[in-house]
């Protein structure tokens, strides 16, 4: 059978399927505009990425998904991480500075990108599956042009005025501009597997996400439903080489370096693949330009040890959402819309990334393990674990406070502090890329 050539016009063409493209096509469709959403896959389909934070709950009210995101998930009440006395420190959200709410949710993900991708359809965005955007001519508002193919050959051509760029990891924009770059300053990758029968927290910490330390990066406990636990362990590039393709026996190896971990594993039943993935710290150069912008994973990643991932793709998504509509209605602003969209979220990745790059250091242990909220600074740190990084002055005055504070202790400790650094430094430059699945948040 003959493949057949379509070609369609829309006001705005959001490419990916993820939370962050989903959001920002639901957010467009709720301005009038015609949206059309080309996703490569087949939705359900697997990710990890499985722990939202409270600033996501705004969110989900605004798009009108509150109750679905509920069906679907595990109550989140806070964050533990170890502390100085061999257990572990409850970080509960309900102690935040800010106005956040005091809990969020763990989520498979395949079932929540699935709900936010059908919602979209359901509020009347043209939301495609199976079809892949190959390449795309963004020639300025009005003048973007894309060409794409589904499953069975048939091309498609989408002439749109604007272009919302939500293709994560795959980065259209960032590749065919040529604007990705490695992230000089961190880089890390993953192995990780669901398992079945792992002991939870106590009473209404049962949801809670569990972080744990070891000598070569951090490890995740996210509780999802019906009883599994999903667990992977964040490493050094250089310590990830080092498993020669034995997957179970390294990701097992890795836990029973941290005890805690391993108790609690005791009874446990994988249940799913152990999947690895390579470096994924990156940046593009530029997130917007003319006729177009990105929104999550296709702009840049970050190590997901605060759970950042899916939240700032949707707080991104809703942003660009209301620059795109501005410019639209008024194109000589334009510039000045995209320099203020690009400014906000570039500062709540900063806030993220800068206890990001430094969690694994003995200082930042130190502080996470025995926290002291000495002029409110705990409580602005929870506010960060929260997702409260962009519109809170006292916030972020006392997370400014932590980073004296954590100077002061390195500098106390100058030995161990350089040492750190030098490590982080050289790790950054190690090439890992023997994944075999992708993390896509957006």
């Amino acid at each position: 059978m003959q493949a057949m050539a379509t070609t369609i016009e829309c006001d705005v063409l959001v490419v990916g399927g993820g939370p962050g493209g989903s959001t920002a096509a639901t957010f467009l469709r709720q301005q009038g505009r015609h949206v059309v959403q080309l996703e490569k896959d087949r939705h359900p389909r697997f990710h990890i990425g499985e722990s939202l934070l409270p600033s996501n709950l705004p969110i989900f009210d605004a798009l009108g998904v509150a109750e679905k995101v509920r069906a679907l998930g595990v109550l989140k009440l806070g964050a533990d991480f170890p502390s100085k006395d061999g257990q572990y420190q409850t970080f509960h959200f309900r102690r935040a500075l800010g106005n956040t709410p005091p809990h969020a949710f763990q989520v498979k993900r395949e079932e929540f990108d699935r709900m936010l991708f059908e919602h979209a359809r359901e509020s009347g965005v043209d939301a495609r599956e199976n079809v892949k955007v190959e390449s795309v001519e963004p020639g300025g508002i009005g003048k973007v042009v894309a060409h794409a193919k589904d499953a069975a050959g048939n091309a498609l051509t989408v002439r749109a005025k604007y272009l919302v760029d939500a293709s994560g990891r795959d980065t259209l924009l960032g590749n065919a501009l040529k604007l990705k770059r490695r992230n000089d300053a961190h880089q890390s990758a993953a192995i990780f597997a669901h398992f079945t029968g792992v002991e939870t927290r106590p009473a209404d910490d049962a949801g809670n996400i569990s972080i744990y330390n070891f000598e070569h990066g951090w490890c995740w406990f996210i509780p999802l439903r019906d009883g599994i636990m999903s667990i992977g362990c964040v490493c050094r590039p250089e310590y990830l080489k080092q498993r020669r393709g034995r997957n179970e026996e390294f990701l097992l190896a890795t836990l029973a370096l941290m005890p805690d971990a391993t108790r609690r594993m005791r009874a446990a039943e994988r249940v799913s693949d152990v999947r690895v993935t390579g470096n994924y710290s990156y940046t593009c150069e530029r997130m917007r330009g003319p006729g177009w912008v990105m929104v999550g994973d296709a702009w840049a990643f970050v190590d997901p040890v605060f759970s950042s991932g899916v939240y700032l793709a949707m707080h991104s998504g809703r942003q660009a959402a209301a620059m795109v509509g501005a410019a639209l209605d008024a194109p000589a602003r334009e510039a000045a819309l995209q320099a203020k969209f690009e400014k906000r979220i570039r500062r709540g990745v900063r806030v993220f990334s800068w206890f990001i790059y430094r969690f694994n250091s003995p200082v930042m242990r130190k502080l996470f393990a025995s926290p002291r909220n000495t002029w409110r600074v705990e409580e602005g740190v929870i506010s960060m674990l929260a997702g409260d990084v962009f519109d809170s002055p006292p916030v972020m005055r006392r997370l400014h406070l932590f980073k004296l504070i954590y100077a002061a202790v390195g500098v106390a400790n100058p030995r161990h502090w350089l040492r750190e650094i030098a490590e982080r430094r050289r790790q950054a430059k190690v090439a890992f890329t023997g994944g075999n699945t992708p993390v896509d948040t957006a």
